[in-house]
């Protein structure tokens, strides 16, 4: 126990000088590097142009001639509504013109009468205005029927659905023989997408990280299809109307996708990084060197401080002397940062400091610490490789 004591005593001081002895410096080299910073989020994969295909009339569907993933030009027929009634609502109109047309003869042959009659002095005023009144009304019954006449054949063409646009049919809502009801809402019968090549990403960015963002930006995504393969596009629009959700503000922001082998696929989730900026071949140095700091007293006997009142600085070693020198600073990209002035290419700064000694002195290779004795009845490795 007295021996023990005894090193316990010395322990620090062996630890000491060993920090003399057996110091290192971490160094790196300054370097030219692409650095970049960036905004993660993550997003939805839709088509630039989707387009939902409804009717304004109610009816039964009758025929269907697309399917999912059908290839549509605009104008093709892509459903028909059973015509049934509708042509009934038609021919009853032209019916109800017809009687109008026939009454507004009747009217203005009357009316041409009256005049004559009246233009001489043969009949009252009355009996003109009151006959000039019937024919005024048949005129407008006439416009009226025809209005109707016009509406049945709009509805009886709406009975035809067609594609608005060149595109693919994502989605198929309805089946031959179901009823759609054409209310206060239009029924959603298809939904189609112009162009799968041309996708775009709709990120939900957090609040604060939106003021990063900005049209132009480079970015990269990826999804979980296809986990090795990274996905280029732009930043196209940053929308102004926030989203909460639980507490939580996120903005839209709007990103081009090519897709031109059709590998993204409307509704995948999209991991997004969206680089605020980016600097290529810039000379770069770790960030902790900017954090070193040199301590005299654990430098080995003769080296010395050669200190600089710059508040931005990094440490380098010249021969006995370690040397700040003053830099200045540009854009920091994860674990690096950008020397405007001050380095070149090459130069070698310090980044920390090790000791082997103190790691030597504090344990053993089984991790237990030579200089105290081990348990009663059992010796430690030191003594038995000793024999003793």
């Amino acid at each position: 126990m007295k021996k023990a004591a005894i090193l316990a005593l010395l322990l620090p001081a062996l630890i000491s000088c060993g920090k003399k002895g057996d110091l290192h410096f971490e160094t790196a080299k300054a370097e030219l590097r692409d650095l970049s910073t960036s905004v993660t989020a993550t997003g939805t994969i839709e088509p630039v142009t989707k387009v939902e295909v409804g009717t304004q009339v109610s009816g039964i569907i009758d025929k269907i001639y697309v399917d999912y993933n059908s290839e549509v030009t605009k104008g093709q027929i892509i459903a028909e509504l059973d015509k049934t009634n509708l042509l009934a609502e038609l021919a009853n109109a032209k019916s109800n013109l017809a009687n109008a047309q026939s009454s507004l003869d009747y009217q203005t042959a009357n009316y041409n009468r009256y005049k004559t009659l009246y233009d001489k002095g043969l009949i009252s005023a009355d009996d003109f205005e009151q006959a000039r009144l019937s024919y005024e009304q048949a005129r407008q019954q006439v416009a009226i029927e025809e209005q109707n006449v016009s509406k049945a054949q709009t509805n009886l063409g709406y009975a035809t659905i067609t594609s608005p646009i060149d595109g693919v049919v994502l989605s198929r809502e309805v089946e031959e023989g179901q009823t759609v009801a054409s209310s206060m809402t239009t029924p959603t019968l298809f939904i189609l997408a112009r162009d799968l090549t041309d996708m775009r990403v709709i990120a939900d960015v957090d609040e604060a990280d939106i003021g990063e963002v900005k049209e132009g930006q480079h970015v990269t995504f990826t999804v979980d299809a296809y986990p090795d393969d990274i996905f280029e596009g732009a930043v196209t629009q940053v929308r102004q109307n926030a989203t909460t959700e639980s507490n939580v503000v996120t903005y839209e922001v709007v990103i081009s996708a090519r897709n031109d082998e059709l590998k993204l696929k409307p509704g995948l989730t999209a991991n997004v990084t969206i680089f605020s900026a980016e600097c290529k071949d810039v000379l770069s140095v770790p960030s902790s060197a900017l954090k070193f700091t040199p301590n005299q007293e654990l430098l080995p006997e003769g080296d010395r401080i050669v200190d600089s009142e710059a508040t931005t600085k990094v440490w380098m070693q010249a021969g006995h002397d370690v040397k700040a020198v003053p830099v200045t600073v540009g854009m920091t990209g994860g674990s690096f940062v950008q020397i405007t002035s001050g380095l070149k290419a090459g130069d070698m700064v310090i980044v920390g400091m090790t000791d082997n000694t103190v790691v030597a002195a504090d344990e053993s290779e089984d991790g237990s610490n030579p200089f105290m004795p081990g348990p009663p009845g059992k010796k430690n490795k030191k003594q038995t490789s000793n024999g003793k």
